[in-house]
């Protein structure tokens, strides 16, 4: 018999089908037994009975999570008897057939609750457990749903989706890089990406007007609640356009996503948007809560912020640059930039530097940054000078930006875009306090990785490969 999900078993009413899934709960009321079991679509009342003697006796063998195969027939439910907390509660399954295709030992978490209240190493450590708890199977359908949403949206506006490489070079990007030894390339290394922000750039100047992925990006720094070894990002890139172009397409998309996929409500359509000074002045960071009703977690309060500085000083006086230094700079700011001798910055130019305004956005929600992006420079010298004046070498800057640099030879159309940390917006709306909850296999605290137990140590016979040599530390 062909099986059926639980979720259609409401349109099979007085029918015999086949049900598969997993023992949730078995519950014994005298001589009825009732089972409720689960699969990816739904639960379901399962009724087992004396007068069906063999389904009967093998269903007192059933404990919770063990693997099942179900015949029966599909009852509907007297009134008073309606379950209205899940779909299927309007019906029930009267069992004539109990089939055990796997068992369970006992769990090592709980996972009926939330699970919020367990250790978080033990969760991740028993991943494939956590995911089968009802809150976790519903934010990952979300999260698939959300990103089919967002996909059809670009698409259906002309966006096409294109896959950059994982392996690349290592370039300075902000955050550590993780690093792959190459075996072919002896003592050369590559980069995981920590954006596809050059490819992106190059996919503009190739004549792919409009670009997006979901890119898997790789930064190492310190963990947090909001922040993951290596997390999604949708990456959108525009040809032709300004900055007002980019936010409008973005809003758009970002306020059917909120209402149509999560069922939220937004406080103020169109999103404000406010300069980076007001929000420092009147907010103190550029990552403002506007909710005026902080305690309703169902409420979704964006707000652009715009006009970031394009440069900062920090404390030993070298310059840095807030974004990164493809972004572009407001025209009338230019003429400071120009000014500048990035072979011999003085104290003056630094406090020159802080006045230049990038084309530079942000969108917010509930007091986190969301999503964030720039119009580009399409300007060789000034794409050049930038990485000057951030303190590389003209020498240092053609041996790590020269394969873009000579991009921009061969006509460079203006360009921006935007990129989103998939999880931290997801985590955001659900109003959730650890992006890992957002995430199938996420890394702990400390860095491992949810049931593998990674990083670990390579043999002998692969580091020699890579003629690789560790160093191990002595012991105090």
């Amino acid at each position: 018999m062909e099986r059926t999900l639980i979720s259609e078993t409401p349109k099979h009413i007085d029918k015999k089908i086949s049900l598969s899934g997993w023992v949730r709960t078995r519950r014994d009321h005298g001589k009825i037994t009732f089972i409720d079991l689960w699969d990816a679509s739904g639960t379901i009342q399962c009724v087992l009975a004396p007068d069906q003697p063999a389904a009967y006796e093998n269903g007192q063998k059933l404990r919770s999570e063990w693997v099942v195969r179900l015949e029966g027939e599909v009852k509907k439910r007297p009134e008073k008897m309606v379950n209205k907390n899940i779909e299927t509660g309007g019906v029930e399954f009267l069992v004539t057939k109990t089939e055990i295709i796997s068992e369970a030992k006992e769990l090592p978490i709980d996972i009926k609750g939330d699970g919020l209240d367990i250790k978080e190493e033990h969760r991740l450590k028993y991943r494939y457990l956590d995911l089968r708890r009802d809150r976790m199977q519903e934010i990952m359908k979300l999260r698939s749903k959300a990103k089919m949403w967002v996909s059809n949206y670009l698409l259906d506006n002309g966006f096409i989706g294109i896959e950059t490489p994982l392996m690349t070079k290592s370039t300075p990007e902000g955050a550590r890089d993780f690093v792959v030894p190459s075996r072919t390339q002896k003592g050369k290394f590559y980069a995981l990406p920590q954006s596809p922000q050059q490819y992106k750039q190059l996919l503009m100047i190739a004549g792919f007007e409009k670009y997006f992925q979901f890119a898997r990006v790789f930064r190492d720094e310190d963990l947090r609640a909001d922040r993951l070894f290596e997390h999604t990002q949708i990456d959108i890139e525009m040809s032709f356009v300004e900055q007002g172009d980019v936010l409008n397409l973005t809003e758009e998309m970002i306020i059917g996503l909120s209402e149509k996929v999560f069922g939220k409500k937004i406080q103020e359509k169109p999103f404000p948007r406010i300069t980076y000074k007001d929000a420092m002045e009147k907010y103190g960071n550029d990552r403002p809560d506007l909710r005026k009703d902080k305690k309703d977690p169902d409420t979704l309060a964006f707000c652009w912020v715009v006009d970031f500085p394009m440069f900062e000083v920090l404390e030993d006086g070298s310059v840095d640059a807030v974004h990164h230094p493809f972004t572009g700079m407001h025209d009338e700011d230019l003429k400071i930039f120009n000014a500048i001798n990035p072979e011999d910055i003085t104290d003056k130019d630094r406090k020159e530097l802080l006045k230049i305004r990038a084309k530079q956005y942000d969108l917010a929600l509930n007091g986190m940054e969301v999503m964030g992006g720039s119009i580009r420079t399409h300007d060789r010298e000034i794409l050049k000078k930038a990485f000057q004046v951030l303190g590389h070498s003209a020498k240092a800057v053609e041996n790590k930006f020269g394969h873009l640099l000579e991009a921009f030879d061969y006509g460079v159309p203006p360009h921006g875009g935007i990129a989103c940390g998939f999880d931290r917006l997801i985590q955001t709306i659900l109003g959730q306090k650890s992006i890992r909850e957002t995430v199938a296999f996420p890394t702990s605290t400390s860095g491992t990785t949810s049931v593998m137990d990674g990083p670990s140590k390579l043999d002998k016979t692969q580091l020699k490969d890579l003629e690789i040599e560790v160093i191990e530390e002595e012991e105090d």
